[in-house]
């Protein structure tokens, strides 16, 4: 009776693996958009003030602990839209004011268009090409790192050059996490959904609010 070789048992094992893994997690990542575009739009029509700079980071690291701490039951599917929702509350606010703008709807189309082909445009590749960006890892934290730091400066000091100067970076940045998280899946690096969900998450969001900062300067709305 013919056997196939266990190495191959083993590659199809993580191909099926790999194969499941990417399916719930745009699944789930289908959901949380969803969910936080509901949260956003609550907060929109609310009206409900920008949370600030402490509260926002107070809650997202909080709710990214507790979904990493939880990622492997029920509650950290809970903690996924718990985070997600969060993070659509803190965008209410943002879209406001820039839809308060003279070309604020259309800017915001703009920015959710390049985020949206941005987003296709890299994990289709990464699902075609199948290549491994795994090397990108290190760079993408410390790059991660200095662009959030640099953010915060920015911030504080109201330094608009350097803002401008981080919204560029994070959208670069945001890109390779795509790729980077997508090919992780793919290759058996990331195993847990709810991780990659909210890893996928937080990269688009990103992008997003970087791209509607940078095209606000460059039309001269902001």
């Amino acid at each position: 009776m013919n056997t196939y070789p266990s190495n191959v048992v083993r590659t199809q094992t993580g191909v099926i693996a790999s194969n499941r893994t990417l399916r719930n997690t745009y699944f789930l990542l289908a959901l949380t958009l969803l969910f936080s575009a509901v949260t956003a739009g609550v907060s929109m029509a609310l009206q409900l003030p920008r949370p600030g700079v402490w509260l926002t980071l107070l809650g997202y690291f909080g709710l990214l602990f507790l979904t990493a701490r939880f990622r492997n039951s029920g509650l950290g599917l809970a903690m996924v839209f718990a985070l997600t929702g969060f993070m659509g509350y803190t965008l209410g606010p943002l879209l406001n004011a820039y839809l308060s703008l003279s070309n604020g709807p259309q800017l915001v189309m703009m920015a959710l268009a390049g985020t949206g082909v941005t987003f296709l445009a890299l994990s289709g590749y990464a699902l075609v090409s199948r290549k491994d960006f795994s090397f990108m890892g290190s760079f993408l934290m410390v790059g991660i790192l200095v662009a959030f730091f640099g953010g915060l400066g920015a911030y504080f000091f109201e330094l608009s050059g350097l803002a401008l100067a981080v919204s560029a970076m994070f959208v670069l940045l945001m890109a390779g996490l795509i790729l980077y998280e997508t090919s992780n899946i793919i290759h058996g690096g990331e195993t847990n959904y709810v991780m990659a969900t909210v890893t996928l998450y937080v990269a688009i969001y990103n992008l997003f609010a970087s791209l509607l900062h940078l095209l606000g300067v460059f039309t001269n709305q902001e």
